[in-house]
């Protein structure tokens, strides 16, 4: 970039940046978006298909889920790193829905260019594209369903929407059925769930089937004394944020010893420190003590002889959702431990799966926390079934917060495309191509559904249409009969949510890259010559190394 004055050219930028400007600009970054949109397009659906992903080290990863595939891809270009972020952003607020709402801003941006093309101004088609975002929300509120949240059949095909299409579909009903009781059970009286309170342990080893839910947690820890006993039924929990230990003074101290008896007093005392930290915990009632610090050994052996189970070094997490399973509270001082702090669980006990030792607390009354195991025949098969099961803790936790729920399979695009296309006449002017190009991208995700299935993708697109235009809202397109059919009937349905957030983030992303008509590219800075230091050599003075 430089600027001629009187002859001699000033340079502004440094040397060697790049800079597209205008159409050559948003061509760049509309192709860029495109791209992204069209690397995981052809996993939506139920028929969607995987991908294989291996990065720089070698490592596999088999997945259908968007937010995965494009977290794993190395991209570069910057318009593309944003339709990343739509992706994280629809997963990290509802889980599901990540391809669709990429898939969506692809489009708008496709149908932007036609119009740019056609000479209308970028910032005409952001304003038309804001607005029929903003009619799109009011749109799909208006044609949401209510749903309670102890209607646990509508949450369980909620569930089982989310599953469709991934590795797990072939188990759905075993795994919708564990993630109903999981989001139920740690569900708070006042809607909201925190899905952290759902551990989910992974395990190779055995089937799919042998995956299952404990009303209670499974920790990854093993007890810290092989004399402690196996298994403790009715457990009095103590739960304890203090170590296990004699305290070190925390100032430099020295002692003076005249008299080897002296030493054999000074260990003696350190000794009973422990005990009676481990007295205060046996006269407490406990019969299982779950440490957050260490044991040493001298307190294990002690509360091995009281018959006490005990694990060491649990995570903070862990203490936290054992609090909510067992009721018991946490205790930050050995000295302040009451009867009233205790916690109950049906059953304690150490457990090898697949050779490796695992802490069992089950059978707690009314669990605020729950853990889920999941079993598969290899690694990758837990890793894509855990993507499942998680997508779909996330939209039953969701339709349990909102109550409201969409029909699936392009049902709800489809309406939209229709409304929209009513509404931009009454809009008029140049923002009215843009609201109707904004309702034409809608029906690329019944469109893609299609096309994923094998099916004619314009034919399915005029039966949808024909159905919504009769009056049917919740049509979408069943795959597997190739025709539309009434999504609520057969159960494919999803929270408002996912769709609210899909089109929402969507539209946010294609509007920030179509207002953008310079790309000022800096130059990667070189390495030091030589691979010299940049002080210059060691024991130079400073700015000899440039000589």
């Amino acid at each position: 970039m430089s600027q001629q004055l009187g002859g001699q050219p000033i340079l502004i930028l440094r040397q060697g940046t790049t800079r597209n400007r205008g159409q050559e600009a948003q061509n760049s970054n509309i192709a860029a978006a495109k791209a992204v949109a069209n690397a995981v397009r052809s996993t939506l659906g139920p028929k969607g298909m995987d991908k294989m992903l291996i990065d720089g080290m070698g490592d596999i990863v088999i997945t259908n889920d968007g937010a995965t595939i494009l977290k794993q891809m190395d991209i570069e270009h910057p318009a593309a790193k944003m339709m990343v972020e739509i992706a994280k952003t629809q997963d990290d607020e509802v889980g599901d829905g990540t391809t669709s709402a990429v898939v969506i801003a692809g489009e708008l941006l496709k149908n932007a260019e036609s119009l740019l093309n056609h000479q209308v101004h970028p910032t005409v088609i952001a304003e038309g594209y804001q607005q029929a975002s903003v009619k799109a929300l009011e749109i799909l509120s208006s044609i949401a369903i209510s749903v309670k949240p102890t209607d646990t059949a509508m949450l369980k095909k909620v569930a089982e929407t989310a599953i469709s299409g991934k590795g797990a579909e072939a188990y759905k009903g075993l795994l919708c059925d564990i993630v109903v009781r999981a989001v139920t059970m740690v569900a708070d009286p006042d809607g909201t769930v925190d899905i952290g309170h759902v551990n989910v342990q992974k395990k190779v080893g055995g089937k799919v089937e042998d995956t299952a839910i404990v009303e209670g947690m499974v920790i990854d820890k093993e007890r810290a004394h092989p004399g402690m006993p196996h298994v403790v039924k009715n457990a009095k929990v103590l739960l304890l944020n203090a170590a296990l230990e004699y305290k070190k003074t925390e100032v430099n101290a020295k002692i003076n010893i005249t008299h080897p008896d002296q030493v054999q007093a000074f260990l003696d005392e350190d000794e009973q420190m422990v005990h009676t930290m481990a007295d205060k915990i046996t006269a407490s009632g406990a019969t299982v003590v779950f440490c957050q610090k260490g044991i040493d050994d001298v307190a294990q052996a002690y509360l091995a002889k009281a018959g006490i189970f005990a694990a060491r070094r649990v995570k903070k997490s862990d203490i936290e959702n054992l609090a909510r399973a067992t009721g018991a509270t946490i205790v930050n001082s050995i000295d302040a431990i009451t009867k009233g702090d205790l916690g109950t669980a049906g059953l304690v006990e150490e457990k090898k799966l697949s050779g490796h030792e695992m802490i069992y607390i089950s059978e707690c009354k009314n669990p605020k926390a729950v853990s889920i195991i999941i079993r598969g025949g290899s690694e990758h098969v837990i890793d894509e079934l855990e993507r499942g099961i998680h997508d779909a803790l996330m939209v039953v936790s969701v339709v349990v917060e909102d109550k409201k729920i969409v029909a699936g399979g392009g049902a709800p695009e489809t309406e939209l495309s229709l409304q929209l296309r009513r509404y931009a006449p009454t809009v008029g002017g140049r923002n009215q191509l843009a609201i109707e190009a904004f309702a034409a991208a809608l029906e690329i995700i019944p469109r893609s559904i299609a096309e994923n299935a094998g099916l004619d993708p314009i034919d399915m697109l005029v039966a949808i249409r024909a159905a919504h235009e009769a009056g049917n809202r919740t049509f979408g397109l069943d795959v597997y009969e190739g025709k539309p059919i009434d999504m609520l009937k057969v159960g494919v349905v999803e929270p408002l949510r996912v769709k609210t957030q899909a089109i929402m983030s969507a539209a946010e992303a294609a509007v920030m890259i179509l207002r953008i008509d310079d790309v000022i590219a800096s130059s990667k800075a070189a390495g030091p010559a030589g691979g010299m230091p940049p002080g210059g050599m060691g024991g130079m003075p400073p700015g000899m190394g440039d000589y």
